[in-house]
């Protein structure tokens, strides 16, 4: 039991088919953002979900192809967990929903929400639950993320960055070869009011009010001080490291919240690492959220650029502030 550890068994990843240039924003609000979005955040284009497609449809899909990775069969599945802030439904869970699709009929279900630090979040949740208890052995992770569907399309600072789609990880149990070494979970929680959807819950149903204010729907309240990630990311990457007895320069690839390009450069000059070290997504799929580092997990796995043996990192963070740490021999 005290090596037991759950290595990366497969990765998937699926976006939504319909494509949106930075040139339509340029329509949409009358003024030049495809410069700025090139060159300062190298955002080309992003996918966004049809008015037919939901949250669970991505997790779904994404689910099949981390599944067919690993060769996994629906039926092995001990348990899913569904990171996302833009659920199926308020409730029931939208892991529940996905369990049903993919029958997978041996698996609990549950949902978490820590913003776009979710997936980091879950990983360490599926991960533990593996190293404790030897009945579960097979885990799907998946983080979603389906922010469109809550974008005030008037809104210059959030409708040109936030996007669609999904990644998924199986997570199987081994005997400590590979797996996860070091996690950290952190909140700083007076960044709460900050940014998030404000409306819709308990605090505030739905009504007439909530409508005509648009408060259902994403916003920026206040600008984050540009060096809050840079300084947090880099420090945990210290820490898991330190944790580990490794060097950050061991590190094969980094797998960082994928909001700000420029931040993850920081993030990168400060512990002394070249940038190509990172993976990058946000050129082609914008800002998937809880998504953007299962997704490219998946790129780099799919590309070859990651092998077993190697260590790899994440670092995710999002609303609330909630940032996340996971270390991983892969």
């Amino acid at each position: 039991m005290s090596n037991r550890n759950a290595q990366i068994a497969g990765t998937g990843m699926y976006v939504p088919e319909k494509i949106v240039p930075n040139s339509y924003f340029n329509e949409l609000l009358g003024e030049d953002v495809d410069t700025w979005l090139s060159e300062n955040v190298k955002i080309y284009e992003r996918r966004w979900t049809g008015d037919d497609e939901s949250t669970a449809d991505l997790a779904e899909k994404a689910a099949r192809v981390a599944m067919s990775d690993a060769g996994v069969g629906a039926e092995e599945l001990d348990l899913i967990i569904i990171s996302t802030d833009t659920p199926e439904y308020v409730s029931p869970s939208t892991a529940s929903v996905v369990q049903h699709r993919l029958g997978a009929v041996n698996a609990g279900t549950f949902d978490i929400n820590t913003a776009c630090a979710g997936f980091v979040t879950a990983l360490d949740m599926g991960t533990k639950y593996i190293q404790s208890d030897p009945q579960y052995k097979t885990i799907l992770v998946i983080g979603a993320y389906n922010m469109s569907k809550y974008l005030n399309m008037a809104d210059k600072k959030t409708v040109t960055l936030f996007a669609d789609g999904a990644g998924a990880a199986i997570l199987k149990a081994n005997n400590g070869e590979s797996g996860m070494l070091a996690s950290a979970l952190e909140t700083k929680g007076e960044y709460a009011d900050w940014m998030g959807i404000y409306s819709g819950g308990a605090h505030e149903p739905i009504s007439d009010k909530v409508l005509a204010e648009k408060t259902h729907l994403l916003q920026f309240v206040h600008k984050f001080p540009k060096e809050l990630n840079p300084e947090t990311w880099s420090r945990l990457i210290k820490e898991l490291c330190e944790k580990a007895s490794i060097n950050p320069k061991d590190i094969s690839r980094y797998f960082i919240t994928q909001i700000n390009i420029n931040a993850i450069y920081e993030t990168l000059d400060i512990v002394g690492v070249d940038h190509d070290r990172a993976e990058y997504v946000m050129h082609h799929y914008g800002y998937t959220g809880s998504a953007c580092i299962p997704m490219a997990l998946d790129q780099a796995n799919k590309a070859g650029k990651i092998k077993r043996g190697d260590y790899i990192i994440f670092i995710g963070s999002g609303g609330g502030l909630a940032f996340a740490g996971a270390l991983f021999k892969y």
